[in-house]
């Protein structure tokens, strides 16, 4: 699972820090979450390959994180792509994207689909045989909704001294890996658990970002290896929270600590501040495993 921060800025875009946008790569796919303007510029700029993105998820129509997506939809289409693209966000998304195609009187050589959340409820988005994806409910002053990004289990390990000591042929390793029991010539029943070994712990990833400090989502993204929770302010402005629903560093540690999470990445700092550090050693006197989103870090996991 690698994880690329394109932009982890709040409001207006400046020279040397670009609002949010990230990508994250998992099981194959190349999944866009938010789009601020310059996203296609970082994407550039980080060497990802525009052909790759086939879904994009939009947490919400503020411009800091959605004004880059008309002019990333109009590059697709200068560019000739042919392939589907599938955009998820907040009901609007939809209308927000094709108004500026036609009044522009631009048309895509692709296939655009959206598929736009109603309600503020954990949905499930995507599904395949590998992963699945569903929203995060948030608070935020206008319908947000966070991420979360699941792997399924994988394949077990398979013993190969275990099963060569049963005398088992490699035609049966797949099903084998796949959890199935062995039944030999003179009908003994070998278990799984004789001939395999548990498989790589699936990973997954929350995405929440922008929200007010919400406990209640705590146990959906419970033991999750990565978390991305903003953090727009110090406690030090912790008054201002209420207001803008916004979090502190403080708060988004909180989260982290009470679900277990593995790493949390902060993000989404308000231009008041100057040195980002402050953010990080806030969080790590709640949670150690803290870092900083910074535009163009790289997190593998």
């Amino acid at each position: 699972m690698k994880l690329t921060i394109l932009g982890c800025h709040s409001a207006t875009p400046r020279d040397n820090a670009r609002p949010t946008a990230q990508v994250l790569e998992l099981r194959g796919h190349l999944f866009l979450i938010d789009c601020g303007e310059g996203t296609q510029m970082a994407l550039r700029k980080n060497r990802i390959k525009f052909a790759r993105i086939k879904h994009i998820f939009i947490s919400h129509l503020h411009g800091d994180h959605v004004y880059g997506l008309i002019g990333l939809i109009s590059t697709f289409c200068l560019l000739g792509r042919e392939s589907d693209l599938t955009i998820y966000g907040p009901k609007g998304i939809k209308e927000l994207i094709l108004l500026q195609l036609r009044l522009a009187k631009v048309y895509t050589s692709f296939d655009l689909r959206f598929r736009e959340s109603v309600e503020n409820k954990e949905t499930l988005l995507y599904e395949d045989d590998q992963l699945a994806i569903h929203t995060i409910p948030l608070d935020h002053r206008v319908f947000t909704q966070g991420f979360l990004f699941q792997e399924k289990p994988g394949d077990r390990k398979l013993d190969v001294a275990a099963c060569e000591s049963y005398g088992i042929d490699q035609a049966y390793y797949r099903k084998i890996k796949q959890g199935f029991n062995f039944v030999l010539d003179n009908g003994e029943v070998i278990p799984n658990v004789e001939l395999t070994t548990d498989g790589d712990e699936p990973k997954s990833y929350a995405f929440c970002s922008d929200t007010v400090y919400k406990e209640d989502i705590v146990p959906q993204i419970q033991g999750v290896t990565a978390l991305y929770h903003e953090s727009t302010f110090l406690k030090s402005h912790a008054h201002l929270c209420d207001k803008t629903k916004h979090s502190t560093a403080e708060e988004a540690a909180t989260i982290a600590l009470k679900a277990n999470v593995g790493t949390l990445i902060l993000g989404h700092y308000s231009s008041r501040y100057g040195d980002y550090n402050l953010f990080k050693e806030e969080a790590q006197t709640v949670f150690k495993n803290s870092e900083l989103a910074l535009d163009g870090k790289v997190f593998q996991f």
